[in-house]
């Protein structure tokens, strides 16, 4: 199975920032859209889908402990990961779970052709899982009584 899959089955939208936005306005839209990381991108609109780079919560608690309050008026663009880990639609997802692993992420930035198309996480992963495990138990499960003879 490929990262397409999982892109196909979620919603689209992904929910960005601007580098230029606060930190403590990337943790205001965190809360309000109930998420763990945000897709940086600059101010230019020639950029398009261009990822300028990823901010989690624990880039956030991690300089907070090391900078305190002043971090909250700081620009994303200097706490953000500058070059994310990022996987493309056509690669397994044995590969993109190997990636988020090994850099001990939860979050995956999908490029094609440079161009971001998508975020796979791992609640991603958790719920396609789920819906196997569901889908397994079912066609085990036993026939209604009715026609077991």
């Amino acid at each position: 199975m490929k990262v397409e899959h999982i892109l196909r089955t979620k919603d689209s939208r992904v929910v960005a920032v601007r580098t230029s936005a606060t930190v403590a306005d990337a943790i205001r839209l965190m809360k309000a859209e109930n998420i763990s990381a945000l897709i940086v991108k600059d101010v230019c609109r020639t950029e398009g889908n261009t990822l300028a780079g990823v901010l989690s919560e624990r880039d956030i608690v991690h300089a907070l402990l090391e900078r305190g309050a002043p971090l909250l008026s700081m620009p994303v663009s200097q706490l953000m990961t500058r070059q994310p880990v990022t996987c493309a639609p056509s690669d397994s997802l044995q590969h993109a779970l190997h990636l988020m692993d090994q850099h001990h992420i939860r979050h995956l930035p999908v490029l094609e052709d440079g161009h971001l198309v998508g975020v796979v996480s791992a609640r991603d992963f958790t719920r396609l899982q789920l819906r196997e495990l569901e889908g397994a138990v079912a066609a085990t499960a036993e026939p209604p009584a009715a026609y077991a003879h």
